[in-house]
């Protein structure tokens, strides 16, 4: 398994998906058991507890989103990915800043990941050159 490239398909999945709202895409990332922490004070447990999350993020956002992704940090079996994101909340724009610590399992699923993010009102553009805009750049 290679972890960047696990990675890179990771955000650009993200990328992808995100928008779309499509769960599915998300969810096949993750193994049947791990976990995703959205917060570090509750886990979502397995690829069910994983869509459930997503169904209920996606339920509050009432445009699609735009997102950005950073270039994997990769050590071992773990990336961090930062990423910047301009979603709406009944029509009222939010900007989430954050980044997901990833661990792989040996066929480049995610066995774990933990969510790291700061929330504020309004649109704001994304710091120049640390993300890339085209999804399919993050391949």
């Amino acid at each position: 398994m290679d972890t960047r490239e696990a990675a890179r398909r990771w955000a650009r999945t993200w990328a992808e998906a995100w928008p779309t709202k499509d769960l599915e895409a998300i969810a096949a990332l993750q193994t049947e058991d791990g976990d995703h922490w959205a917060s570090l004070f509750r886990p979502y447990r397995g690829r069910s507890g994983l869509r459930a999350y997503l169904e209920e993020c996606f339920a509050e956002e009432t445009r699609p989103a735009e997102v950005w992704f950073a270039e994997p940090q990769v050590d071992g079996d773990a990336a961090a990915v930062e990423y910047w994101a301009v979603i709406h909340i009944k029509d009222q724009p939010v900007t989430i800043s954050g980044c997901t610590v990833l661990r792989f399992d040996e066929a480049g699923l995610v066995a774990e990941a933990r969510d790291y993010s700061h929330v504020k009102d309004g649109q704001h553009a994304p710091p120049a050159g640390l993300f890339r805009t085209d999804p399919a750049a993050q391949s």
